[in-house]
């Protein structure tokens, strides 16, 4: 009876363990990415704010699942502030149009800069004039060509102090290791609200879930400022418009520029860690041609808080029908947005098959994955690119080229590999043996 009894707890534990296997497989299963087929993707959602709008693209689709990124556009209208929030995943973003300022407040850090205001108050005895000093940490100034890094769980707002909309693309890596909870992304709101497409409020600030008495302890002010502070009623949205401009204390442009050229050696600090770099102009281009191009990459060796976050960027601008050399990303996935003109994009997989063969206009994004064989071309308007990639100091291997994989091959390797010639081999290897990356129309 008692053997009877053992087998049959054996036998119900053996089942329980097959079916929780089978659950895993079927599970995993599900994860597995579908990349037979890739496409180009414009937002699917559009949340509109008081002064702003924010696009979204599909987190569900296989291409952004797969490579393990959340991508937005936001638009910020003059005089727009984009209240501060956090979020779960580190950050990319990147400043397509547009100028203002942008403040990340690091934890710990001090406030550096320092402002006195005047005001008058009528009293018993007349007015009175009163001073407050207003302190804060650092704002930075932000310009087209732009990209700003944020660490998960950095606050950050933005202001737009310009005449035209500020638009920003927004990346963000949600398989980083500081993304502890699942690969969603979650942003928390520490002021405003979120709108859903029904513009109705889908998500509050986070202060709106204290109790209002525990905030009022906790911030030592009374109950009503305390509820003030919860904005249970604000439909404003993510965007407010500021009335007439914001006043903060912030350095003029061409101040911060001459800091930014004249490094202090305090850099790789945490408080005085750089969270930006441009990459719009020619001169900051890794690779230039007069007739082709440039390409401009920035990595954790320019911008060293790319370490914490672990993703990059590559700026490219293909003049008129100039090809960028068939390459494959070593260690990241590419998330490549048109952001000018138009260009012919073909990705090949690991079974040589085309799985992208078309066309990537301004607006649309492609997301290109790891090790996967790509080759562009710009039509006759050109074709402008920003690719955000899932590692700080990401790779590439050209086919051919200079430094490039078709080069370090030896002749022979090259005859037996392709069943050519010498001569053959000869021309494959050393045509494009002294151009890098870029091959201009009289060239091809």
């Amino acid at each position: 009876m008692v053997r009877l009894l053992m087998a049959t707890s054996t036998a119900s534990l053996l089942s329980f363990f097959l079916c929780l296997l089978l659950l895993c497989h079927s599970s995993l299963s599900q994860r597995e990415c579908r990349l037979d087929r890739l496409n180009t993707l414009q937002p699917t959602r559009r949340v509109e704010s008081e002064a702003g709008v924010t696009e979204y693209f599909d987190e569900k689709d296989d291409q952004l699942q797969c490579a393990g990124v959340s991508v937005r556009r936001r638009t910020i209208e003059p005089n727009g502030l984009l209240l501060p929030s956090y979020s779960s995943s580190p950050r990319l973003i990147y400043i397509l149009q547009g100028r203002g300022i942008s403040a990340s407040i690091m934890p710990g850090c001090p406030t550096t800069f320092q402002s006195v205001r005047r005001s008058e108050q009528e009293g018993e005895e007349g007015s009175q004039r009163q001073r407050f000093r207003d302190d804060h940490q650092k704002i930075h100034r932000f310009r087209a060509g732009d990209v700003l890094a944020i660490p998960a769980g950095i606050a950050n707002w933005c202001y737009n102090d310009g005449d035209t909309p500020v638009v920003t693309l927004t990346v963000f890596d949600t398989r980083s290791n500081a993304n502890q909870l699942d690969q969603n992304q979650r942003e928390f709101q520490l002021a405003g609200s979120q709108r859903g497409s029904q513009q109705v409020n889908t998500g509050k600030n986070v202060l709106r879930g204290f109790r209002a008495d525990s905030l009022a302890a906790a911030l030592g002010v009374d109950r009503e400022l305390a509820r003030k502070l919860q904005l249970e009623d604000d439909r404003r949205g993510e965007i407010v418009r500021v009335e007439r401009s914001l006043q903060v204390l912030r350095p003029p442009s061409e101040e911060e520029e001459k800091e930014m050229s004249s490094p202090n050696g305090l850099e790789e600090t945490y408080c005085s860690m750089r969270i930006k770099e441009n990459i719009e102009t020619p001169s900051a281009a890794d690779v230039y041609t007069r007739r082709g191009g440039r390409i401009t990459t920035l990595n954790s060796h320019k911008l060293p808080i790319l370490r914490f976050i672990q993703m990059s960027a590559t700026r490219v601008v293909l003049y008129r029908k100039t090809i960028l050399a068939p390459h494959w990303n070593i260690n990241a996935h590419s998330v490549s947005y048109c952001t000018g003109g138009r260009g012919r994009v073909q990705v090949v997989d690991d079974e040589g098959k085309a799985v992208f063969d078309g066309e990537l206009r301004r607006g649309q994004l492609l997301v290109i994955p790891k090790n996967f064989a790509v080759i562009k071309q710009a039509r006759e308007e050109g074709f402008e690119l920003i690719s955000i990639k899932t590692n700080s100091a990401a790779m590439v291997n050209t086919v051919v080229g200079k430094a490039s994989a078709i080069k370090g091959l030896p002749e022979d390797v090259l005859m037996h590999s392709y069943n050519i010639s010498r001569d053959e081999a000869r021309r494959v290897k050393y045509r494009r043996g002294d151009e890098m990356a870029l091959f201009t129309p009289s060239e091809a």
